[in-house]
C-alpha cells in the first residue's frame, strides 16, 4: 500500500492540453481525489463552455470545488484558497492524495506560493469611483496614484490592468495598510510535486479549436441560451468566460453566430498565452512534460518514487 502522507500533486497547464484525463489516471492509481482549480467550473449550470469534467469522469474518481456557485455568485481569490486549502487538509487527514488540477494560475500560486489573500469585500462605490478616474484620466494615472500608496504592488502590476489596479487601491482604502503588505506569503509546509503539460503551440491552437467546434456540437449554444433566460447578466465575472460572453452578443444580435465563434477561437488564443506566461513567470519547480508524448503509467511510477521519497 502506497503511504501518502501529507503531500499535494499540483497539475498545470494551458487550456485543452490534457489535464483532466492525466489527473483521473494519476487519481485512479495513487489513491488520490481531484481538486479543481478552474475559475470557471466553480459554476453551476456551466458544464460545455468550461470543459468540466463529465458525469462519467467525476463518477470515476471524486472530484471536489466544482459547481459550487450559482453563475451571479462573485466568489474571490480569498474564499476559493479558504476551501482549497480546507479540502486539501480534510485530504491529508483521510490518508488521500490530494490533486491540484486547473489553469486559473492565481487559484493555484496562492497555494504553492501560500499568499496571504486580503479577505476584503468588493466595494462598489468606491471601484465606481476609481474607474470614473481612469476613464477621465487614463490607465497610467491611476496607477501612479496607486504607487504612493503602494509602491511594491504597483511594481508588480501593469498600468494597463485596470481591474488589478483598482482592486489594489479598493484594498489599501478601506484596510489604511498596502496591499503589498496584506499579501505577504507562507508556502506550505508540506512537499508539493508540480507537472506542467505543454504541447507545441500551434498544436494547443488546433487543439483548441477542435474543442470549442466539439463543445457547440454538444449544445454549448443552447446551454448559453437558458443562462440568458435565466437573466444571468453578460457583464457578470462567470458570464464574461470565453464562448459565453461571445455567443450572449449573439443571442443579442450584435454579432453573428460565425463572428461569435471566430472572436471565441481568437480569445481563447490569447488566453493561452496568458496561461503559459503565467506558469513560466511562477515556476516552482515544475516538471514540464509533453503531453504529446508522455506515458501515464511512467508518470505514475516518478510520482509514486517521488512520494516514497517523501518518507525516507
Amino acid at each position: 500500500m502506497l503511504l501518502v502522507g501529507n503531500c499535494l500533486v499540483i497539475i498545470v497547464g494551458a487550456t485543452a492540453v490534457g489535464k483532466t484525463q492525466l489527473a483521473i489516471h494519476l487519481a485512479q492509481h495513487l489513491d488520490g481525489e481531484i481538486i479543481g482549480a478552474d475559475s470557471r467550473q466553480i459554476y453551476r449550470q456551466m458544464d460545455i463552455g468550461t470543459a468540466k469534467p463529465t458525469p462519467r469522469q467525476q463518477q470515476l474518481v471524486p472530484h471536489h470545488l466544482i459547481d459550487l456557485v450559482q453563475p451571479d455568485y462573485l466568489m474571490g481569490l480569498a474564499e476559493y484558497q479558504r476551501m482549497a486549502q480546507e479540502k486539501i487538509a480534510s485530504l491529508h487527514a483521510l490518508g488521500k492524495l490530494p490533486l491540484l488540477v486547473g489553469g486559473t494560475g492565481q487559484y493555484i500560486s496562492s497555494i504553492i506560493e501560500g499568499w496571504s489573500v486580503p479577505v476584503v469585500p468588493p466595494n462598489a462605490e468606491l471601484r465606481a469611483n476609481y474607474e470614473t478616474f481612469a476613464k477621465a484620466h487614463g490607465a497610467v494615472a491611476l496607477h501612479d496614484m496607486l504607487a504612493k500608496l503602494d509602491p511594491i504592488s504597483a511594481h508588480a502590476i501593469h498600468p494597463n490592468n485596470t481591474r488589478r489596479v483598482i482592486r489594489a487601491l479598493e484594498v489599501t482604502s478601506i484596510t489604511g495598510i498596502p496591499m503589498s503588505v496584506l499579501q505577504q506569503k507562507h508556502p506550505p509546509s508540506f512537499p508539493i510535486y508540480i507537472l506542467g503539460l505543454e504541447v507545441n503551440r500551434e498544436m494547443l491552437y488546433e487543439r483548441a479549436n477542435v474543442r470549442f467546434d466539439n463543445m457547440l456540437e454538444q449544445g454549448l449554444l443552447a446551454e448559453v441560451e437558458q443562462l440568458h433566460r435565466q437573466g444571468f447578466a453578460k457583464t457578470l465575472p462567470s458570464m464574461s468566460g470565453i464562448g459565453y460572453r461571445q455567443l450572449v452578443e449573439y443571442l443579442e444580435g450584435n454579432l453573428t453566430y460565425e463572428q461569435a465563434i471566430l472572436e471565441s477561437k481568437f480569445l481563447t488564443h490569447d488566453f493561452i498565452r496568458r496561461q503559459i506566461t503565467w506558469f513560466k513567470g511562477h515556476d516552482n519547480g515544475i516538471v514540464w512534460v509533453d503531453a504529446t508524448t508522455l506515458n501515464p503509467d511512467h508518470v505514475v511510477i516518478n510520482v509514486r518514487k517521488w512520494m516514497e521519497n517523501q518518507h525516507d
